[in-house]
This record gives C-alpha cells, structure tokens and sequence, in this order.
C-alpha cells in the first residue's frame, strides 16, 4: 500500500510538472542513464548499459544494449561480456585477475578479546582510522590472480600479508592495475604507507609484480607525487599518469611515456592537466580528455622518437559540451560519452581526422523533444584584479529580458577542477534555471582549463581573491535590467559550501539567501576531524597550532568562516550527510547551531546514512524539494 501510494503521488507529480513542460526533480530521477562498456572484439559495434530508476525509487533496472559504431538501431544483449575482452584476463588466456578484501589487522574488541563476542568497539593507534565513508575494519583490498579453466584452482595474492590496498581506497577500480603484453607481469597502483603518512601523503606507485619470481618492483619511486592508470600500446610501451608534489591532490596531471627506458614526461610544457587518456591502436599516439575554457575537450599529442621531439597537443573536438569519457578506437573513429548543461551523457562517434562527432545513443531524445530547455552563454567578467573570467549564465527556460528575475551564485566545489559543461543529478543547472532562477556559476580561481597558475592559486587563499572573483560575478550580471538584485541568493557543496558559510560573513547585504551542503565552516575543528589530511596541509597551508606558520595562520584566522557568524545575518539552509568523513558531520551542526542561536532563519537537513554526497534516490528527492522549497520561501 505504501509503494502504491509513493506511486501515485510521483506519477501525478510528474504529469502536472511535464504539463508546464521544464525539467523537474521527478523528471531528472526519471532519466535514463548510459554507460559504455566497450568496443566489441569485432571492433564493429559499441557495448553500453542503460540504467533507470524504477517509479517509486527503491531500486533500478539496467539493461544491456549494443549499436553499430557508424550509428543505427541498437539491439538488447543478453549476454554482453562476451561480446568484448576481459581486462582481467592475461593476454595469453592463462590467468585471470580478481579482487578481495583481506583481513590484515586487528580493529574490533572481539579480535582483541574473544571472551566478549557482543561487545562493539574499535581501537586504533594510528591515524588512518576512517576514509571518506567507512571506518577502517582491518581488512585491504587485494589483487588476486590464479589459472583459467579451473574453477578450483589457487588464488594467488600479489601483495600477502601488506597491509596497503589496490585497487585504491576510496575511489580506485580496474583503471588500478593491468596485465604486461607478454602476460608475465601484472602492474598494480598502490599508497605502500601507513598511519600518518598514509593520511598526509599522496605517493602512490606503480608496482611490477612478477608471475614466476613472485618478486615486486616499485617502477615510480622517484616520484613522490601520484602515479596512476598504468597502460600499455599495442607495441608494448607503458604509459601513466603523474602529479610531482606530494600532498597535492589537484597537482597538474601530465602523460608520463616510457621511451628506451626514460620516463618522458609528453605535457610538461603545456599549460593545462590531463583527466584521462587512451593509446591510439597503432601505438604512434595517446588520446586524451582535458579541460580548456570551461569545457572538457579530445586532444591527441603524438609519441616522440627521442626526448628532443617532443610535440604540442593537439585539440580535435571543440563546441559547448564535455568529452566526459574515452570508449575507444577503430580506425579513424574515437568514441567518446558527451554531454552539456541541457542534456545528460550520451554516447558519440568521433572522427579523428576533422573532430566532427555524430551521436550514436538517444536514450533521453524523447524527454528533452518534451521540454523546454535552457539557453546557456558565455560571459566574460573583469575581476578586481584586472583578469578576464568566464562564466557560465544559465537562463530560465522562455527567457524574457523585459522580466526580472531571481539570481543564484553557484559556488563550485573541489576547490580545484573544471567548472565545465557537466549534467548532475544533483547540482543540476538546467533544473535549478526550470524553476525560474538565473544560475550564475562563475570560473573563480581555481578552475582548471585556464591555465595551472590560475588553478593553482587559490590554495592557501581561501577567502581571497576567488572570493572577490564570486562577487564580481554576482555583480557584474546584476547590472543587467532582467536581475531582480533584491532577490539574490549563493548556494554550494563542499568547498561550494565553506565559500557560502564565508560569504555570509561578508556579502554586504547582497545575498538574501543562502545554501551550504557539506561545507567547511570551522577550519580548526574541520582539521581535526577530516581523513586526508594532505588535502589541508596543502590547501590551507598546514596545521592551526605552528604560529610560526603564516600561511597555516592565515587560514585559520583571516580565512575561517567560523570568525565571521558575528555578520551573519541572512536565512541559510545547511545540509549534512552523516558519513561524510572528508567535511565531517561537525561542520554542518556547528553551523547550524551558530545561525539557530543567533535567531537566524535556518534549517538543518541531514541525511545520517550519506557521504559527501546524496547517492540513495528517494533522498535525493527530498533533497531537490527542500532546495527548491527553501529558495521559494526566501527569495
């Protein structure tokens, strides 16, 4: 009865909204979303999943298709893994890899005392103790490998008894290890530290595990920053991904290549980082995503002979959308997975010889043919220091200038990383203008695709001058006619979220409403409870108690939004989720407790069973309705 119920409220809301024919929450849930698995064996078609939520939200369905790689009708999969290669599977068909978790150290009360089979406690001595939504158990996951055709055959671990994982915690999957051509080898990712220097440091390597000798290089030693997505051309050259600096998550990222056994650094001149790449097929060039100008792009760059010839980059696909992801290659087509601020990702052929794309699935077609979409322009800011700064203006659907309209300032997360064309199903854009706002979401310092000085700025700079970047944003666009500026209001998550806490102590009456879900509102405390701290030491610039430090007590001090609730005087919605052990659960409730004491409007959403982000639908529901209830009840 409850489902029933649940139903038909959803589906009598989804009527009324389609009827005013915008985007709406339900519609957003209700999107189909694809996903590519690969290019078949016979390199003549692409294999994708296409999942969607069920109508009451308590699951989903995902079904399996493949389409012909020059576009055509796709066709339902029953059975789809053998349709393309196991990654997994050696070259030579010996061996398959696997993963597990392996139970290394002691954590519980009962692995200490088994007299108390009831009692529920952990105990640590080290740091490390939790990681971004889990505590720590004792267990690591492990790569695994043992011979094919035999079901009963020995499972053999590449790393027993280490207590280090790969893939990596919290986010490393099968992009963390690869076979060797010659099937002798496996290379694997992995952070060989523990306790505090695993938590202050982000040194991954790449290691070299040998089949017959069981014996273990370390091939990145020398590099103390990240070392990631080991891969290998069809002529058997290995390259991989680098950051230098250690403890520096939004270090550039550059394509490492291994040319007569020098590592060769191919995008060290060029001022830009690399999301991902993929080898061409013949070996002769590497294909890659990066950001550039309030986008994500496909460039090439070809493999030198020598460390004398290396060349510039090359952009192949250009437009206002993101290459969000890299399928693969036959011949002279690339595929890639696409999508901008109206539409969710969908898959695309390439041609890599004039950059034209043409759109293989139209999964969502049919609900976007039914609404109304936004117009989305570029618009081009003088910030007080003189620089020019892109930002994205997102209008209502059927804009109409003689109107006024309320505004929203997007303050984007990370601090670091593009503020490019993406489709979430949270911070949505599209829907956030569907309701009638104007979505402002200025490239502030710290953006990437405008160069690494510009990314790299706001490290150690928290409440400078990305700050005055957001207010010359919210500014600038409030000159226009069509800006309601009574009605104007700031919302972010994350570093989104610690910038609208610090906001709201020094907007100067700008803002009438503000949004922070999962932000940094008290740095000390946010120091003493965060897990990686290599992501503090380098971004606020170290620890609260060294006084010697300047850069540390600028932060601490000038930089903390907790010093400023004084100022505080507008509405605030805080939303926090339980299990969020980068922003910890402090930071929201002090936050809230701060504007409820001071008899601020306010109001407290907490999801105890999120990270740090909303992932179960039905919360993702109510979240979306709050957001847009708030808003209507402030602005």
């Amino acid at each position: 009865m409850y489902k029933f119920i649940i139903s038909v409220l959803f589906i009598s809301s989804c009527f009324y909204v389609t009827a005013q024919n915008v985007m709406t929450p339900e519609i957003l849930l209700q999107l189909n979303k694809v996903s590519a698995k690969g290019i078949s064996k016979d390199g003549k078609s692409i294999v994708y999943s296409v999942s969607k939520y069920n109508n009451d939200l308590s699951g989903s369905n995902t079904v399996f298709y493949s389409i012909p790689i020059e576009g055509g009708k796709a066709t339902i999969l029953k059975d789809y893994k053998s349709l393309i290669s196991d990654k997994n599977v050696s070259p030579n068909g010996a061996h398959i890899i696997s993963t597990s978790e392996v139970k290394l150290q002691n954590i519980a009360g009962l692995d200490f005392y088994n007299d108390v089979p009831k009692s529920n406690v952990q105990i640590y001595d080290a740091l490390n103790y939790r990681h971004w939504d889990t505590w720590e158990n004792g267990t690591f996951s492990h790569i695994m490998f043992k011979s094919t055709g035999n079901e009963n055959a020995e499972l053999i671990d590449i790393m027993p008894n280490e207590p280090y994982d790969s893939p990596t915690k919290p986010f490393g999957g099968s992009e963390d290890y690869i076979w060797s051509p010659d099937s002798k080898n496996i290379l694997y990712v992995a952070k060989k530290l523990k306790g505090t220097e695993y938590a202050i440091s982000t040194n991954t390597d790449i290691y070299e595990y040998n089949l017959e000798s069981k014996i273990t290089k370390n091939l990145t030693e020398e590099n103390k920053g990240y070392d990631m997505q080991p891969s290998f051309s069809s002529k058997g050259q290995l390259a991989w991904l680098q950051m230098k600096r250690d403890g520096y998550e939004a270090d550039k990222n550059d394509i490492i290549v291994k040319i007569n056994n020098e590592s060769v650094n191919l995008t060290a001149n060029w001022d830009e980082t690399v999301d991902s790449f993929i080898w061409q097929d013949k070996g002769e060039k590497i294909y890659f995503i990066a950001p550039t100008f309030g986008t994500m792009q496909l460039f090439e760059i070809t493999i030198p002979t020598s460390t004398k010839k290396i060349s510039k980059p090359k952009q192949l696909t250009e437009g206002q959308f993101d290459v969000s992801g890299i399928v693969g290659q036959v011949n002279n087509t690339m595929v890639v997975s696409r999508r901008d601020m109206n539409h969710a990702i969908e898959l695309y052929s390439v041609d890599l010889k004039t950059g034209k794309m043409n759109q293989l699935t139209h999964e969502n077609d049919e609900i976007y043919k039914g609404l109304d979409l936004s117009t989305v322009e570029k618009r081009m800011v003088k910030t007080t220091d003189g620089k020019d700064m892109l930002t994205w203006v997102i209008y209502p659907p059927n804009f109409d200038p003689s109107k006024k309209y309320p505004t929203i300032l997007y303050c984007k997360g990370g601090p670091q990383g593009p503020l490019s064309q993406s489709y979430s199903f949270r911070w949505n854009y599209q829907l956030m203008a569907a309701n009638g706002y104007i979505i402002v979401a200025p490239s502030r310092r710290g953006m990437s695709g405008f160069g690494v000085e510009w990314n790299e700025q706001i490290s150690k700079d928290y409440g400078g001058q990305n700050m005055q970047d957001y207010l010359s944003a919210i500014d600038d666009i409030s000159k226009e006619s069509y800006v309601d500026t009574d009605r104007l209001g700031a919302v972010g998550a994350s570093y989104g979220g610690y910038s609208v806490f610090y906001l709201a102590g020094m907007h100067e009456g700008r803002f009438k409403s503000f949004i922070a879900h999962d932000g940094m509102f008290n740095l000390r405390s946010m120091y003493g409870t965060t897990e990686e701290l290599f992501f503090v030491n380098w971004d606020l610039g170290g620890n609260y108690w060294d006084t010697s430090n300047a850069a540390a007590q600028q932060s601490f001090e000038k930089f903390n939004p907790v010093n400023y609730v004084d100022k505080w005087t507008t509405p605030i919605l805080i939303i926090q989720g339980g299990k969020d052990y980068r922003v910890p659960v402090g930071q929201g409730l002090e936050a809230f407790q701060a504007a409820q004491l001071k008899g601020i409007k306010s109001k407290l959403l907490y999801f105890p069973e999120e990270n740090h982000w909303v992932l179960d639908p039905q919360n993702s529901l109510v979240w979306q309705r709050e957001f847009f209830k708030w808003l209507k009840e402030t602005l």
